[in-house]
């Protein structure tokens, strides 16, 4: 069965760092470009990051991303990550991630997976 499951979330300081990480199983991992979302209570989901098949072009659609965080993956473990540095209370959500994604980090039309649980992300003090 062709699934991902997000994980590495928890409770974190402002100014803390959290690693997310998407592992993948039951498909082709690297033949998808991978994207990082969250959703903050009351708000809708939006995409934070994403990142080609190859690891090699990334980018963030998120505006407050840009400088903290860094998305990565690793083909061979079928695992995409999300490095998120210098937190703030209000990047407190559940993140999730999905595949494949567009080029500006949005979900790709007619895709076969279906979204995760999410991990969530609490930044306070």
């Amino acid at each position: 069965q062709s699934h991902f499951v997000e994980s590495g979330g928890g409770l974190v300081r402002p100014g803390g760092s959290l690693r997310l990480s998407c592992e993948g199983s039951g498909f082709t991992f690297h033949h998808y470009a991978v994207g990082w979302f969250r959703q903050a209570p009351g708000k809708e989901r939006e995409p934070i990051s994403c990142l080609s098949s190859d690891g090699r072009t990334a980018n963030y659609a998120l505006e407050s991303a840009k400088g903290r965080f860094t998305i990565s993956r690793e083909n061979a473990k079928m695992t995409a990550y999300l490095q998120m540095d210098s937190l703030k209370p209000e990047d407190t959500a559940v993140y999730y991630c999905f595949l494949p994604v567009k080029e500006d980090c949005t979900p790709m039309p007619g895709s076969p997976f279906y979204w995760g649980q999410g991990t969530q992300v609490t930044v306070s003090s």
